[in-house]
């Protein structure tokens, strides 16, 4: 995810394997309240009103087409993608799942399906948490909470997108809740630290389970690639009838915050700032071993004894260090063999994990996915200092993307990018952003590798501006259009003024190919279908409906 805010969630102690806690400051924001009794006949107000809205809005439209058209004549303005269908999924709060293993209050969560299939919304996106599937110790499954949440949306008629989350929720920007990795993993991790990320000073991250063990059995007879593995095969088992119809796209989580990615910039305890570089995590035994044994192969013994010792400090700026500055030592021989093998590393992670979740969902129908993290700070710089401290080589002379949409495209697999509303214009001049620039380089990247794209907003955003950004980013004019967009996310927020109307829009525009749809501000044709009736009229329908 594309980091440009603060958190104050601390690292889970690696000890503490009782129950997990949700923050209570963000409680009122995304878990549902209760429903009261007359609140089913609200969401069927909110639903036929939208309806209605959305059948308006296309007779409104269609008279000021036509007439535009007589007069101007029919143009087009962007390339072939213009008339694809682009369909919107919304993501599901965190704790949709609640601690026990159930649905958390289904009756608000009805409500909510019902509101945004009335919005023309394709579907929903869940995390599937790893920490409370397989929490009851290992191959002991629970998926009850969510298959009450699957015939739910089957019932709404919307889809549903899952994401196999291998990783801690707690410790990144919009991480509501905690739900750290199962408590047997923590046990073994307790009794062999290195098995998660270590950066150079020792500190340890307990995210994600260390790449660098990948094909080792160091849980409970079973290597990671095993573990993950089985959660896949159980899951397809448990879903089969939804796969392919209801369930129609598996994400395959592949690091922190579920993008392949090392956890270059951790926010917890204030570890890291927007916009530090990071800091490089190949600091556990086994990572170690894996660069020891790279560096004998060239007969370069003493690259092998540690990562760059130069590469400075999470908070510090390229320019600061001697590794990333301008003609640092990033691009000389020693640079270039460190940040081939750090790449590497990633890059065979991920192609372990997609050949195995190929071969388990191959047939079901459903769509693999993959996500990828939209790095944009010092994307300007000649380095990418914080791309590379995240496993990206990706350099003024490298790119650092095409190879994982190759990977990925040797699979079958949906390549999945965040920052997708995000403008260059926005950003602190300091922080050398480009998210615009980035974002073209991605969807090149998949062009060139012949893969979909789909996107994500990296930030919550409710304005048209972030709306009509994503608009821009899905036409086809520079690399790939998208597939799909995902929406971060559902909550209170966003159904708060005129949040809910612009999301309406912003679904139909997108359904439209990219054609930005607006409401007028006031009404001249009596039709009620303006902005000051949506206000006035519908909020308190739309906001007690849906109850988030």
């Amino acid at each position: 995810m594309a980091l440009t805010l603060r958190s104050p969630t601390s690292f889970i102690n690696l000890k503490d394997t009782r129950s997990f806690k949700a923050v209570d400051e963000v409680s009122s924001m995304v878990c549902f309240a209760q429903m009261r009794p007359s609140c089913r006949l609200k969401a069927q107000s909110l639903m036929q009103g939208t309806q209605l809205l959305q059948e308006k809005t296309l007779n409104l439209e269609d008279r000021r087409n036509d007439k535009w058209e007589k007069l101007h004549g029919r143009t087009e303005a962007h390339g072939k993608n213009d008339s694809r269908n682009v369909p919107v999924f919304v993501m599901l709060p965190l704790d949709t799942v609640s601690l026990g293993g159930h649905l958390n209050k289904p009756k608000a969560m009805n409500a909510s399906l019902m509101a945004l299939k009335s919005a023309g919304i394709e579907g929903v996106m869940v995390d599937a948490w790893w920490g409370l599937v397989e929490k009851e110790g290992p191959s002991k499954y629970n998926w009850e909470g969510y298959a009450e949440l699957v015939k739910m949306v089957q019932k709404h008629g919307l889809k549903i997108q899952v994401v196999m989350s291998f990783h801690q929720c707690g410790g990144n920007v919009g991480d509501s809740c905690s739900i750290p990795l199962p408590p047997w993993v923590l046990e073994e991790i307790s009794r062999n630290p290195d098995l998660v990320y270590t950066d150079r000073s020792g500190r340890r991250n307990p995210e994600y389970v260390s790449l660098g063990c990948d094909s080792l059995a160091v849980l409970r007879g079973r290597t990671p690639i095993q573990v993950y593995s089985d959660y896949m095969r159980s899951f397809r088992d448990r879903f089969q009838d939804y796969l392919g119809d209801v369930i129609v796209e598996v994400q395959v989580g592949m690091g922190p915050c579920g993008e392949l990615r090392y956890p270059s910039y951790p926010e917890s305890n204030g570890t890291w700032r927007f916009p530090g570089i990071g800091e490089f995590q190949c600091y556990d035994k086994y990572m170690r071993a894996s660069l020891q044994a790279s560096a004998e192969t060239l007969g370069r013994t003493n690259w092998g004894i540690s990562g760059p010792h130069d590469s400075g400090q999470y908070n510090q700026f390229p320019e600061d260090t001697d590794f990333f500055r301008r003609d640092g030592t990033w691009n000389n021989e020693y640079g270039q063999f460190f940040l081939k093998w750090y790449s590497g590393m990633l890059l065979e992670h991920g192609n372990r994990l997609l050949a195995a979740a190929k071969g388990i969902f191959q047939g079901t129908g459903a769509k693999l996915s993959g996500k990828v993290a939209g790095i944009h700070w010092h994307y300007r710089s000649r380095s990418h200092a914080a791309e590379l401290t995240a496993g990206y080589y990706n350099t003024r002379h490298q790119d650092g993307y095409l190879p994982i949409a190759r990977m990925m495209g040797k699979h079958g697999v949906v390549l999945n990018f965040t920052c997708m509303e995000m403008r260059d214009g926005e950003q602190p001049e300091h922080a050398n952003c480009s998210p615009e620039g980035l974002v073209r380089q991605v969807k090149m990247a998949t062009k060139v590798a012949r893969i979909d794209l789909a996107g994500e907003n990296a930030l919550e955003r409710y304005d048209e501006g972030a709306y009509a950004q994503v608009l821009k980013t899905s036409q086809s004019d520079s690399g790939n259009g998208l597939s799909a967009f995902t929406y971060l996310r559902l909550n209170k927020r966003l159904f708060e003024g005129e949040n809910w109307p612009h999301l309406v829009a912003f679904a139909k525009s997108m359904s439209e190919g990219g054609r930005i749809t607006r409401l007028p501000e006031s009404d001249t044709s009596r039709t009620d279908l303006y902005v000051g009736f949506i206000k006035e009229k519908n909020l308190g329908k739309i906001k007690e409906a849906a109850l988030v």
